[in-house]
């Protein structure tokens, strides 16, 4: 059974989906973010960003590992973990 929980994510069969492709991108009701692909830039790097930004700030990008489609974004330090984000049939 297919259940929409999000624009970018979905539980499909007891798993946290790609609502794009349907790819798995984990157990339904744990954290999913550790399964994507993830992509980090450094906020000082992105155009337009001011000279108050704290260099070592990032954006995190959680993205499919099948189509590439952006699930998730967050910013973060370094040393900081992931946001859980965990969807519940």
């Amino acid at each position: 059974m297919k259940v929409r929980q999000s624009s970018t994510l979905t539980i499909n069969n007891g798993f946290t989906c790609c609502t794009k492709c349907l790819a798995e991108i984990g157990p339904a009701g744990k954290p999913w973010k550790q399964s994507a692909a993830l992509t980090i830039t450094k906020v000082c790097n992105i155009p337009g960003s001011t000279s108050s930004t704290h260099p070592q700030v990032e954006l995190r990008h959680f993205s499919c590992p099948n189509c590439s489609a952006l699930l998730d974004s967050e910013t973060a330090l370094p040393e900081d973990p992931f946001l859980d984000d965990v969807l519940n049939p």
